[in-house]
Formats: C-alpha cells, structure tokens, sequence
C-alpha cells in the first residue's frame, strides 16, 4: 500500500513540476505564416522549441503528433491548451522510451495529463524503436525534425526543428504515415509512475 501511495505522489508532484513554470506564455502569442512557406529552429538556442509551439498554436483543426521520447511541459501545456480551443488532438509515442525506460517518471506523467485533458493517447511497440519526431497541423502542415518532444532536447542538446506551413502534399503524407502508426499503438490507459 506504501509503494501505490508513494507512486500516486510521485505522479501528482510530477504533475505539478509539469504543469508550472515559466513556458505559459511561451506559446501564447504564436506566429504562422498564412501561405506556404518553411521555417526552421535550432536548439539549445531555442527557435527549434519556439517552432515547435508556434505550430501547436498556429492549428484551427487537429494535430497529430507522433513522439519518440515525450516529456517537455511546454510541449504538454500548449498541447492540452489547444485541445481545451477544440482542436482534435491525438499522440503516439514510443511505448519503450515512454514506459520501460522512463527512469524519472515524466513521461508517463505528460502521457497522463495529456490523456486527462482529453487527448487521443496511444502508444507503440511494434518496431524496436518508434523514432518519429513530427506533427501535422490541420492536415496541410507538418513539424518535423531531430527535435524530440522533452526538455532535455529544448534546453541542452543539439537539434533542428522545420515546419513547412501550408503544403498539404507533404502533410498528407506525413498523416498517412501517423495514422497507420497510431492504429498500430494501443490506447493509453493512464498508468502511474513506478
């Protein structure tokens, strides 16, 4: 009983380290393009998370993410803010990186709390890594690049976002590519850190 309770604790402090911060104004005023074009960002410097959001923001519709390693509570926040505007928002992600190897617990955390907003969550096994990184936004633009979707990849590593806005041949392509991904996943089902 001791264990489950510490594992409940753990959850809500993590939910709450997740939750606050300084990111709540970081998407807030996004920007996009109206017609085609591609942007790009970089990390640790910070347009690559930037990009990120101004994405997540920028959707009228739906977003589409498909994750390798999920657990930036900027990402989280501007996630379940656009699915509270009415934007179908569904994720799936690496059910290894996310589960058997989420040494922190918060992974598991941001797959709880995205789920409790309302988000279609889904993870995957099937391939012995589930390594894509991208989002596609209203069906006509994708976020795509080494970007992971943590903190770590924001604030520390070398990476590189790009978003091609308005180009619905690449999007659909991309959706395609997520759907049949989250079809292969199997639904979140909430689970608490270890």
């Amino acid at each position: 009983m001791l264990h489950k309770y510490r594992s409940l604790l753990g959850t809500v402090v993590m939910a709450g380290l997740l939750l606050t911060g300084q990111a709540d104004d970081a998407w807030a005023a996004c920007t996009a393009p109206v017609g085609p074009s591609i942007d790009t960002g970089f990390s640790p410097e910070g347009s690559a998370e930037r990009l990120v959001l101004d994405g997540i923001c920028s959707a009228h519709q739906s977003i589409h993410v498909a994750a390798y390693t999920f657990t930036s509570s900027a990402i989280v926040r501007a996630l379940i803010a656009a699915r509270e505007r009415g934007i179908d928002v569904a994720v799936v992600a690496d059910e290894k990186s996310n589960l058997v190897e989420d040494r922190n617990g918060r992974a598991r955390v941001a797959l709880n709390l995205l789920s409790a907003a309302g988000v279609r969550v889904r993870t995957i096994d099937v391939y012995p890594i589930h390594h894509d990184k991208f989002m596609v936004i209203d069906g006509e633009t994708v976020e795509t690049g080494s970007f992971n979707y943590t903190t770590s990849a924001a604030r520390y590593n070398s990476e590189n976002a790009v978003v091609m806005w308005h180009v619905p041949v690449v999007a659909q392509a991309y959706q395609q590519h997520w759907q049949s991904r989250f079809n292969q996943g199997r639904p979140w089902s909430g689970q608490a850190s270890n």
